[in-house]
């Protein structure tokens, strides 16, 4: 690997001590549930999805991201159930999340439901600093490590939705929770890793072209302090209700090409690319991007065509 690079887990640690930043997925509008606990329980049955994404492929230490979550609606009741895991490693960091989601869903229309969403949260955080090329064996930032250093938080959510339309607003983690502050009793901030608080909108709509494609488009705008702002727009068609195609623009930083096969009326594969627009696209391949979903459709009837959301 290019020596160039190495330095690379230590500018991923100066983030870090800044503030940290919630994992990203270019195929948000299939894990809706990894930042709004509203949507819990918003499909007809149960929902499994397992997802894992390698960023910046080429690099030492760049994310790898592995996500599975379930959530299901609790019977024919206005309640809804879900459970995610979500790990991410960066550089010298194993970082591990945990998450109860419940929502509550009320009809308000023909057409429209809107639903509030808690989330109970544990978050464990493993740094080893064996693993940097310390220029500065001195420094005392790097003398011991973080082992599974625990941080409970609780997030918010609502989501209102209709077969066709859907527009969200959350902050899953509320709590800005210092994971490292070894020299907090002498005045000294020291921390390494700090969650800052993050607010997600994300919406989305299904046009009927014809009676065999669809088209939808969709965005996901996250904010939080110490990081730029994050906005990624997506444009999905849906052809033969099988087949689905599009692409997606993080802005400046990143294109995206997305597809997906549903495989049976349950079973649905995709697949995302990413290509960075920035300088750091001369030093990596791409990030990579495949999930799963399946349905456990319940007695009371499945979804007459799959959904895009």
């Amino acid at each position: 690997m290019k020596n160039k690079i190495l330095a690379f887990g230590l500018l991923l640690l100066v983030g870090y001590s800044y503030a940290q930043q919630d994992a990203q997925f270019t195929q948000y509008m299939y894990n809706t549930i990894s930042v709004n606990p509203a949507y819990a329980g918003s499909n007809v049955g149960a929902s499994l999805f397992l997802l894992n994404r390698s960023q910046w492929v080429g690099i030492d230490g760049a994310p790898v991201t592995t996500n599975a979550s379930i959530h299901t609606p609790i019977n024919r009741s206005n309640v809804g159930l879900g459970l995610s895991i979500i790990n991410d490693k960066i550089g010298p960091s194993d970082e591990s999340t945990v998450a109860i989601d419940f929502s509550y869903t009320l009809l308000i229309s023909d057409t429209y439901k809107l639903a509030f969403g808690l989330k109970a949260s544990g978050n464990l955080l493993n740094i080893d600093f064996n693993k940097l090329n310390q220029y500065d064996q001195n420094d005392y930032s790097f003398e011991t490590n973080v082992d599974n250093k625990f941080s409970p938080n609780v997030g918010v959510g609502l989501y209102l939705y209709s077969d066709k339309t859907y527009i969200g607003l959350s902050a899953p983690y509320l709590l800005e929770t210092k994971h490292f502050d070894k020299y907090a009793d002498v005045g000294t901030n020291s921390y390494i890793a700090q969650e800052r608080l993050h607010y997600y909108l994300i919406a989305g709509h299904v046009f009927d072209l014809s009676t065999d494609l669809k088209f939808k488009p969709s965005f996901l705008l996250k904010t939080v302090e110490g990081a730029p702002l994050q906005f990624d727009i997506s444009g999905n068609f849906l052809i033969n209700e099988k087949f689905t195609a599009g692409v997606a623009y993080r802005w400046d930083i990143a294109v995206s090409a997305l597809v997906g096969f549903q495989v049976s009326d349950s079973f649905f594969i995709g697949y995302g690319y990413d290509l960075e627009t920035t300088k750091l696209a001369n030093y990596n391949s791409g990030s990579h991007e495949i999930f799963l979903k399946y349905n456990f459709f319940n007695r009371f009837g499945k979804v007459i065509s799959p959904r895009f959301f």
